[in-house]
């Protein structure tokens, strides 16, 4: 698949290069940025029938931004950034690194270098 093919279809089965994956301007609320001037870049490759399971890549670029999370299960797959969780834990994100957020933990992502990673994020019912 090229890597400006998008998978197609409830039952769709593909691999792609993910670091060669054109990816479009995602939104990123002025107000999470807590420091630099961070954009997001993003592809969905994959929804659900009925919308609750979300694939995709996603890229942020560096600087500091909050958020508020939903349930996510991630692989990143270049750059690196520091997740602190509002009491809990600090992730540090690099190459290869798998992390699983927790719906409606609130979070700071400081980005050191641009990160791309793959993710399944599920939505509550």
């Amino acid at each position: 698949m090229s890597e400006h093919a998008r998978p197609a279809g409830p039952g769709a089965t593909f691999a792609l290069a993910v670091d060669e994956l054109i990816l479009d301007p995602g939104e990123l609320d002025p107000a999470s940025v807590l420091a630099g001037s961070p954009a997001v870049t993003e592809a969905t490759l994959w929804t659900s029938e009925d919308g609750r399971i979300i694939r995709g890549v996603w890229q942020i670029t560096a600087g500091t931004v909050t958020d508020v999370e939903a349930d996510e299960l991630f692989v990143v797959v270049s750059g690196r950034a520091t997740v602190e969780v509002e009491d809990g834990a600090t992730l540090e994100l690099a190459p290869g690194v798998m992390g699983v957020l927790a719906r409606g933990a609130r979070t700071t992502w400081t980005v050191h270098e641009p990160l791309r990673k793959v993710f399944q994020i599920t939505l509550p019912d």
